[in-house]
């Protein structure tokens, strides 16, 4: 049994390096698709959008003007309010006329000849004949577009001026890159092709979290470990590593499901608006906070990069050669790497701490998505927070726990070793 354990190892390794692999490959391909996703659905193509306002609002003109097509009934109501505004235009122009011209001797004549024509009683009674007018004008399809394009053109205008012109380049090119003819259509496309991709991705991640199992119960519970078996451990534990700091650990992602509200007596309905996106692992945090050019993210991403990847990587090396490089078991930094390196290193703080910040991160996202739905009782509004975990994490978090047990039992399998124990003693 002893004899087949290296084999099997090797096979799991073999196994570890092609499922990581694979799962890398396919969680590239979903990153790409998710950003191109989130491009088409950001807040600045929909409620912030200029351009879609105007298209709402032509619409809805479009619509209020094809509603002149009236019933009896309506077409009497409307009548009575276009008579009622003639008629108050007709009083309040008659009311200044007068009041202009009682200023002077030019102006009493020309309101002593108004009084005596009758002029604005005469214009009072062609009112009912203009209105008459105004809702034939109405009922020509032509007339009706000709106002519509004149709405328009006012509204166009007004944007024009008051509005910056929207970047439309990046969510054109996603559009041609998947050859789709709209935006609808080719989010429906790339959801689809994201489902694909996680169905793909499944059973190599079942697979890997079954390895990392296996892993961690032979590493408890195996009565002796070889040096060649621990060198195997110590090399499945490094792809775990890279896995975890160069895959992305959280995806965080706020958002505004759906926003509906009435205008004008029509419904107006927004979906899928991205307030916030990001997706990083643990070396594109790094290579971020140490290219921003202040000095204490600098100091940060050092930290980060110290402690979450070289000095995890140190010590892997190191326990490399501390397994077949026997003279240098009593070097000093040698054996701080291999066993003193976990509690500086802090990798399971690590986990812990990431995971605690998406926790606190997605509370506070919901909170805020909270406060937007009650800002307005005529408004409704569901917030969603889409953010979740990501493979980095997983990967990270084997990674720290499979390392901590393979240090440890490679702490005990060399306790007797004399060169340990002289190691031991020299310090």
């Amino acid at each position: 049994m002893h004899k087949l354990r290296p084999g099997f190892l090797i096979l799991a390794l073999i196994a570890t390096v092609v499922t990581s692999l694979q799962i890398f490959r396919a969680e590239h391909e979903r990153r790409a698709l998710q950003r191109d996703l989130i491009e088409l659905s950001r807040i600045k193509y929909g409620l912030f959008s200029v351009d879609e306002w105007k298209s709402i609002i032509s619409g809805i003109i479009t619509t209020k003007i094809q509603e002149f097509d009236f019933e009896e009934g309506d077409r009497q109501e409307m009548r009575e309010k276009i008579t009622g505004f003639l008629y108050r235009v007709v009083d309040e122009f008659e009311d200044n006329f007068y009041e202009e011209n009682s200023k002077s001797l030019g102006g009493f004549f020309r309101s002593s000849v108004a009084g005596l024509t009758g002029m604005f009683n005469q214009i009072r009674k062609e009112v009912p004949g203009f209105t008459e007018q105004i809702l034939e004008f109405m009922d020509n399809p032509d007339n009706r577009e000709g106002v519509r394009s004149y709405v328009m053109s006012k509204v166009t205008d007004y944007t024009d001026r008051t509005f910056a012109e929207i970047d439309y380049t990046q969510y054109n090119a996603v559009i041609t890159r998947y050859g789709q003819p709209d935006r609808t259509q080719t989010v429906a496309h790339i959801e689809s092709l994201l489902a694909d991709n996680a169905w793909r991705m499944r059973p190599y991640a079942v697979v890997l979290l079954a390895l990392v199992v296996i892993f961690g119960v032979f590493a408890i519970t195996a009565s002796h470990i070889t040096r060649s078996e621990y060198l195997l451990l110590t090399l499945i534990c490094m792809v775990l590593l890279a896995g975890g700091v160069t895959l992305p650990m959280i995806d965080i992602d706020a958002r505004i499901a759906e926003i509906q509200f009435t205008l004008l007596g029509e419904p107006v309905v927004f979906q899928d608006q991205v307030l916030f996106y990001k997706s990083k692992s643990i070396l594109e945090v790094t290579q971020l906070m140490v290219t921003q050019g202040q000095l204490d993210l600098f100091a940060v991403g050092v930290l980060i990069l110290s402690f979450s990847v070289l000095f995890p990587f140190a010590k892997l090396g190191a326990s490399m050669l501390y397994l077949y490089r026997p003279r240098l078991r009593m070097n000093g930094v040698m054996r701080f790497f291999v066993f003193k390196t976990g509690k500086w290193s802090m990798a399971d703080v690590m986990v812990v701490a990431i995971f605690m910040a998406f926790i606190g991160f997605k509370g506070i996202v919901s909170e805020q998505l909270r406060q937007i739905q009650n800002f307005a009782s005529n408004v409704e509004i569901v917030g969603t927070n889409e953010s979740c975990l990501q493979p980095g994490f997983y990967l990270f978090t084997s990674f720290a726990l499979l390392s901590l047990l393979v240090a440890h039992r490679l702490q005990y399998t060399f306790r007797q070793d004399p060169v340990h124990e002289s190691a031991n003693q020299q310090s």
